[in-house]
């Protein structure tokens, strides 16, 4: 039987109450392994960056996929992140025969697909799919900041922080916050009641 073409699945920005969720897909490259892949969570900004670089140039097909903040609040936050790692999974040029997910459910695929609990950390695809998600989270948390910069969300990069949570109830709620979650919810009914 021919070996599996693996790709590795992961998301980023479940828990952030604004921007959208992101996932990537990669498939490495067996003979270009890169070194240093590991749980994006685990390596600085500046590593990580540098890896992705790497990753993008190296690997055999890789993909970057989000759900909008709309589409999180009609959905919700699973369905949202699900549908984010189908469509990094179908942007990829190279299909895959098995997708190794991150977590503890797979998304609906046409991709025979197995959940690895930490699998961030136990699977370089997996790694390598982290640091992409992250990567270009933090990239379009940084065009936000561009756009709406009294939240500062270069800092928290949309994380319900103290500095989040003060610059929400002091500026309220803005478009791309994600109104289904419940600070922001609290914050819009708060606007409602004082109509």
């Amino acid at each position: 039987m021919d070996e599996d073409i693996i790709c590795g699945v992961d998301e980023a920005g479940r828990g952030p109450l604004a921007g959208p969720v992101f996932a990537a897909a990669v498939i490495l490259d067996p003979q270009r392994p890169i070194d240093g892949l590991r749980d994006s969570k685990k390596l600085t900004e500046a590593k990580r960056d540098a890896l992705a670089v790497d990753i993008k140039q190296y690997a055999l097909s890789w993909s970057i996929a989000q759900c909008s903040e709309e589409e999180i609040d009609s959905l919700n936050i699973l369905q949202a992140t699900m549908l984010a790692m189908r469509r990094a999974i179908e942007g990829l040029h190279v299909v895959p025969t098995l997708a190794l997910i991150d977590g503890n459910r797979c998304p609906v695929t046409n991709v025979r697909s197995e959940a690895i609990i930490k699998g961030d950390d136990k699977v370089a695809a997996i790694s390598a799919a982290s640091i992409l998600a992250k990567t270009a989270r933090d990239h379009a948390l940084g065009i936000l900041h561009i756009q709406y910069p009294h939240y500062a969300f270069d800092q928290h990069k949309g994380y319900p922080t103290a500095l989040h949570l003060e610059r929400l109830r002091e500026h309220g709620v803005s478009p791309v916050h994600r109104k289904s979650y419940a600070p922001v919810r609290a914050l819009l009914g708060d606007a409602a009641g004082k109509r």
